[in-house]
């Protein structure tokens, strides 16, 4: 992909400031932030459309990628079945779901679920929280936006592919010496500029070679926050990750930075500013040991495969129609989203003891 010659957008406008006034470079975790959040202007507070499948034999779908509930409702169904176990053992009847993207999620929950008293989406993007407010007018007497988090909350907490989408900081080792890697201006360009640094990811990383890589403060720092308001109830995350050990792995040199656009996958984060996603995958190892220092209970971490098998997926799946079989091929299958994808619980800190039947079969705690 060729970089425009200048920087002409609002948002680039708007970089190059922040770029400047922080003295020539600006490290990747604001740069992300910028390129993603940025009111009116970053991926996530625009208003091009995100989610929904490509059509068959369309080029431009009019959408950048598609995620687990737009698959197929039975994501949804399946997902709450766990929550209404989690919500009978800490006797709480909300939910919170941050990101709520299309509002697809939402939906499904709320039709699984018609005990449930409130749905709370905490979502920062404009454009998305009009079309969930569309998406969900039939139960628009459950449903509330907030952009902050109480003191203390009760219910289960859903985050699917939320985690992917928080800064990370890169790092570098070139050379045998670990830099922290920015984001400076070069002839009216975007290009990378490396500082030494006493940052280190959490583990060694083997060999000598030159190494890129993430470290994930926010995502950490968010499940902290979580921990510290959570009264009762569990988190439910769903993510594209790795334990620790397979996330640092010495043949792992280039990172995780990926693009999204029009369902096509690129690695350049610095072109195109604010018209595509930018995500890192998630260090599993890193956020359950963030929960467990800050008081949450793991209560259990495996493929999104065998999460949703065991919440009863296919449950009647017999008499679904081809389409609809394929696509719930794609949440389960080792090849595509099953095993791509990860599911780690968390429970409140005094909550309690309870087995999460999405870990029934297949718990891979030891492994983290």
């Amino acid at each position: 992909m060729t970089r425009p010659a200048s920087l002409t957008t609002p948002l680039d406008t708007y970089l190059l400031q922040a770029i400047a006034a922080a003295g020539g470079w600006l490290g990747f975790d604001r740069f992300m932030e910028i390129a993603l959040y940025t009111p009116g202007w970053g991926y996530y507070a625009n208003d091009s459309r995100k989610f929904g499948l490509m059509p068959l034999g369309v080029k431009d779908g009019g959408s950048d990628f598609v995620t687990a509930p737009e698959l197929s409702p039975r994501f949804g169904q399946a997902l709450a079945r766990q929550t209404l176990q989690a919500l009978q053992a800490s006797d709480s009847n909300e939910v919170w779901e941050f990101g709520a993207g299309s509002g697809a999620l939402a939906l499904q929950m709320l039709e699984a679920l018609p005990q449930l008293e409130r749905y709370t989406i905490v979502d920062l993007s404009g454009s998305l929280r009009q079309r969930q407010h569309e998406r969900l007018q039939a139960f628009a007497h459950k449903v509330r936006w907030v952009t902050e988090l109480p003191e203390q909350m009760r219910g289960v907490v859903l985050g699917n592919e939320v985690l992917d989408a928080m800064p990370v900081k890169l790092l570098a080792r070139l050379s045998g010496v670990w830099h922290e890697r920015g984001v400076a201006v070069h002839q009216e360009r975007l290009v990378y500029a490396d500082q030494p640094t006493d940052l280190r990811p959490p583990m060694d990383v083997a060999g000598t070679h030159d190494y890129v890589t993430e470290i994930h403060q926010q995502a950490e720092g968010f499940v902290r926050s979580l921990a510290d308001r959570l009264q009762a109830g569990a988190v439910l995350l769903l993510d594209y990750g790795f334990p620790e050990h397979e996330y640092y792995h010495a043949q792992r040199s280039m990172g995780t930075i990926m693009c999204h656009r029009a369902h096509l996958a690129d690695g350049d984060a610095l072109a195109d500013v604010g018209s595509k996603d930018i995500t890192a995958h998630v260090n599993f190892t890193g956020i359950a040991l963030a929960a467990q220092e800050a008081g949450l209970q793991v209560l259990g971490y495996t493929g999104q495969g065998r999460f949703l098998l065991n919440c009863g997926l296919l449950d009647g799946a017999e008499s679904a129609s081809l389409p609809e079989r394929v696509m719930l091929q794609k949440l389960v299958n080792e090849h595509e989203m099953g095993e791509l994808f990860k599911v780690i619980a968390l429970g409140a800190k005094a909550g309690p003891s309870w087995e999460p039947l999405g870990f029934a079969q297949g718990d891979r705690m030891h492994t983290l």
